[in-house]
């Protein structure tokens, strides 16, 4: 389902809009966006992950015994990367 809003772009974002549109690679400076807005989401969904991975990371380390700098680079890679995969979020 589409919803109209009204946004403003800058001179310098509606020309490169523009130009995308005229290069072919998007059907409409809306489309520009909406591929704008689905990248930030991405984004912001992948912080979140990467976030909530390193508090659980942090918790876990509050509540258990000491746990050498190797090992815990192992554990919080394995926790961002199960995170992003329950979440699918590519980054």
């Amino acid at each position: 389902m589409s919803v109209k809003s009204s946004i403003s772009l800058s001179a310098q974002q509606d020309a490169f809009a523009r130009r995308l549109v005229a290069q072919g690679r998007f059907s409409s400076v809306s489309a520009v966006v909406q591929n704008g807005l689905d990248l930030l989401r991405q984004r912001t969904e992948a912080e979140e992950a990467e976030l909530a991975a390193l508090k659980a990371v942090l918790t876990e380390r509050a509540q258990s015994d000491f746990v050498s700098g190797t090992e815990m680079e192992t554990r919080v890679t394995a926790m961002i990367t199960a995170k992003r995969r329950s979440t699918r979020v590519d980054g």
